[in-house]
């Protein structure tokens, strides 16, 4: 009996051991190698090091499991299960830090070459899903079970889930179909063909959300927003023209119109935030001769689509001003009204 119990406790002994002394090895190794990363300008040593920091204690245990057993005299049995988990937690390990590693190295790839790929979402989430689905395929492997019949088994129940779940599938397909063709980015100012407009905020698996003005968000199933017609006022790019219109009275000089609005334009420039000053303003007499004014339009140029409200904002009330200041009138609105009284005669 005593015999039995040293042949157990002396493995034991010697796992929990191997492994204490390796975590004790594991946080010397991870403090120097955080001191050397400190000193380096690039960030890929300092994501190595935090995604194997969790997996590193798996090995740990897993390299204290194997020197526990190699000093025992388990049954040839025990012994070959026993290196079967040892294997099954080293490669889960390694599985979990790639994953981790792959999705920081994306994180920051993105976010340096400021990519239109939302950090989480749809792309961060087939990106670790992939390699956490070959992690498991491999530890199937290692288990001696065939991963061939359990493709096919996944292809005709895939065949079946795919019938079942045709919404969520075309959600997803249609998720990575725009992330691909880049005509919707996050970060964009889009406006859906039902008139709601807003910042694309992330593109999931499922949805799109656009965070409208008023801050409210906008949920849109992938598939329903593949199909519609988006406005998307970030392409080809941010900058856009502003048009204003300006009547003024038919008494009034064109050219003189044209002028102050020119200079009031111009004036404004560096003024107002996000008016910019190239290509310069001009003034079109469009749409021309209305119903009881001139018409002209302002067109200038804005950094970005929500700009145009200040803008205008701004704009107007200078050229309100110059109009005063210049006697130039701008009318009101007026119909003649022509009334007929038919006289009615009674036989």
């Amino acid at each position: 009996m005593e015999t039995n119990l040293q042949r157990m406790l002396i493995p034991a002994v010697v796992a929990v051991f191997s492994a204490l002394v390796l975590y004790v090895v594991r946080g010397i190794a991870l403090r120097v190698l955080r001191k050397w990363s400190e000193r380096t300008e690039t960030k890929l040593d300092d994501i190595a090091i935090e995604s194997f920091r969790v997996p590193s204690l798996y090995w740990c245990i897993a390299i204290g499991l194997y020197f526990g057993i190699a000093v025992s005299e388990l049954p040839e049995k025990y012994i070959h299960y026993s290196t079967k988990l040892i294997h099954i937690i080293i490669i889960f390990s390694i599985t979990i830090a790639a994953a981790n590693l792959a999705g920081r190295v994306f994180r920051n790839y993105v976010r340096k070459s400021n990519l239109p790929i939302p950090t989480t979402g749809l792309a961060y989430g087939i990106l670790k899903g992939t390699i956490i689905v070959i992690g498991l395929l491999i530890i199937l492997s290692v288990l001696g079970i065939s991963i061939t019949p359990l493709i096919t088994a996944f292809g005709v129940g895939g065949l079946a889930v795919a019938l079942a779940l045709q919404d969520t599938l075309s959600n997803l397909f249609s998720g990575i179909h725009i992330l691909m063709e880049k005509t919707i980015r996050v970060g964009d100012f889009i406006r859906l063909e039902t008139g709601q407009e807003g910042y694309v905020e992330d593109i999931t698996w499922r949805t799109t959300r656009v965070r409208m003005l008023p801050n409210n968000m906008v949920v849109i199933p992938n598939s329903k927003l593949a199909q519609s017609i988006v406005t998307n006022y970030y392409l080809p790019e941010k900058k856009m023209s502003l048009l204003i219109q300006i009547g003024v009275s038919y008494s009034e000089d064109p050219e003189k119109v044209e002028t102050v609005l020119v200079e009031e334009a111009k004036k404004a420039v560096g003024r107002i935030p996000g008016l910019l000053g190239d290509p310069e303003p001009f003034v079109r007499f469009i749409p021309g001769f209305g119903d009881s004014s001139l018409d002209f339009t302002l067109i200038c140029q804005v950094q970005e689509f929500v700009d145009q409200y200040l803008a205008q904002h701004e704009l107007r009330k200078m050229i309100f001003k110059r109009f005063k200041q210049e006697g130039i009138v701008m009318p009101f609105p007026h119909r003649t009204v022509y009334l007929r009284e038919e006289k009615q005669w009674r036989k």
